[in-house]
């Protein structure tokens, strides 16, 4: 009777059958929190294993050493792998036989991971001065080093380099300026803090790029399009030092690698792209010019569709941009290069310089009239008569500009040094016969008959005189 009573009442569920209707183990909750709780205070420094367990106020103590301060990397910091306590020197090359000097080379090159902030320049001066000294002493080494490199070795070297040089670039804060190029050119640039180790590092890595014992097959394993990527990033650094640095290795790179060629062209081009049509600020395009100089130079004829859009595409637009005196220079060289090497381009240039042809800038309209001399003199008389018309217009507009820096460019000085002035090689007698007489009335119409010419000429200025009276011996013939 009792069992019958007992077996009609409702029986608690087992723990066990409660955990599979919720899809968890069969381990008692109670357990895993227990287990849970021991693995988290054995984790924590200064916590035994049998302590109680952490209290609502105990969580912020999370990643603080005895709840006093964070816990953080002292004195180096490091990016990749574990600091090492204490930082001290390795022995030498010289004090090992030759058989552990690989080793060690690969050691060195691991305590050389080690990052130190020079931004505070009186802290882990000797820390400091210890991975300066292995730095040179691996630059040695790597100069004396007879055979090829292992990959070991390659690979060891590279995640140095990383380390080492791969970093967010810092800009210059700036008060509200526009990016003249008066300005850029007169602001102090900031230098690296970082640099009395940076320098070894790029030097290291020049050696390694340009020594013979470098196996490009094998290296460009690991020199490849990211890290490529990331040195180019590197060229926005205001530090010229560094720049300097970078346009060497990247051109050794552009020769060594050559399965890196097209990518490399292709990443500076993009560069510029993002140069011309967004940020109009970058510190390196005077030094990737400089590189693309000496790729323009070799290029073999005739030339790919690919490099006359870059021509098109790229060249060209620079001129764009508010900043153009600080790489004037490199990109005049640079279309001077293409119009050489294929005369046919003559007319892609000059009607390209005439599209992006400065309206209120004086110094950038000189810069013009100098790039455009040095296209004429490369150019053939039968492409210089398909552009001849809208180039004399905007020579036209110049001459009776009231600029005097615009009107005086090479006319003052018809026997310059660089070549012949402005009146000479526009108007000389090699391409004068090809300029349809419509064109030169114009000309003479302009300049003989504007407000700026009768004022400089009632100011007896004289430098107008050649360019007159060319121009009224070529209206009599």
């Amino acid at each position: 009777m009792i069992k019958q009573i007992l077996g009609r009442l409702p029986k608690k569920p087992s723990k066990s059958s409660e955990n599979r209707e919720f899809g968890g183990s069969s381990v008692a909750p109670s357990s895993t929190s227990s287990k849970s709780t021991s693995d988290f205070q054995s984790n924590r420094p200064g916590t035994s294993n049998n302590s109680s367990p952490p209290g609502p106020d105990s969580a912020p103590l999370l990643g603080y050493s005895h709840g006093m301060k964070p816990t953080q990397v002292l004195n180096p910091k490091l990016n990749g792998s574990s600091v090492p306590t204490p930082y001290e020197a390795l022995p030498g090359f010289r004090d090992v036989p030759n058989s552990e000097k690989q080793n060690l080379f690969i050691r060195k090159l691991n305590s050389c991971c080690v990052l130190f902030d020079f931004t505070e320049p009186t802290r882990d001066l000797k820390e400091k001065d210890i991975k300066r000294q292995a730095l040179l002493e691996l630059v040695d080494y790597f100069t004396s080093a007879n055979g090829k490199f292992t990959e070991t070795v390659m690979q060891e070297v590279i995640k140095m380099v990383s380390v080492n040089l791969f970093r967010p670039l810092t800009p210059q804060p700036r008060e509200n300026k526009l990016s003249e190029a008066f300005d850029l050119e007169e602001e102090e640039p900031m230098m690296e803090p970082a640099w009395p180790h940076l320098q070894i590092v790029y030097e290291f890595f020049l050696r390694f790029v340009a020594s013979p014992e470098t196996d490009a097959k094998l290296a460009k394993r690991y020199v490849d399009h990211a890290f490529v990527l990331k040195l180019l990033d590197l060229f926005d650094s205001e530090d010229p030092r560094e720049r300097e640095y970078l346009k060497t290795i990247l051109h050794r790179i552009y020769g060594k690698f050559m399965v890196h060629r097209p990518f490399i062209r292709k990443a500076i081009n993009n560069i510029f792209f993002r140069f011309i049509f967004e940020a109009e600020k970058h510190n390196g395009i005077a030094e990737l010019l400089e590189v693309l100089g000496s790729i323009i130079n070799g290029l073999a004829l005739p030339l790919k569709e690919e490099h006359k859009l870059f021509l098109v595409r790229a060249l060209i637009p620079l001129h764009k941009p508010r900043c153009l005196p600080m790489y004037h220079q490199q990109l005049s060289y640079c279309i001077a290069q293409f119009v050489e090497k294929d005369c046919k381009l003559t007319d892609t240039v000059i009607r390209g310089l005439l599209k992006y042809w400065p309206i209120t800038s004086s110094s950038k309209e000189v810069m013009f009239l100098s790039e455009l001399e040095e296209v004429l003199e490369a150019t053939q008389p039968a492409e210089f008569q398909r552009c001849m018309a809208p180039l004399f217009r905007q020579v036209a507009h110049c001459l009776s500009s009231s600029h005097f820096q615009v009107i005086n460019h090479r006319i003052s000085s018809p026997t310059s040094r660089n070549g012949p002035a402005w009146s000479h090689s526009v108007l000389s007698d090699r391409k004068v016969p090809l300029v349809d007489k419509v064109v030169l009335n114009f000309v003479y119409c302009v300049v003989l008959t504007s407000p700026a010419s009768d004022a400089l000429a009632m100011s007896n200025c004289h430098h107008l005189t050649p360019i007159h009276l060319l121009l009224l011996k070529r209206q009599h013939l």
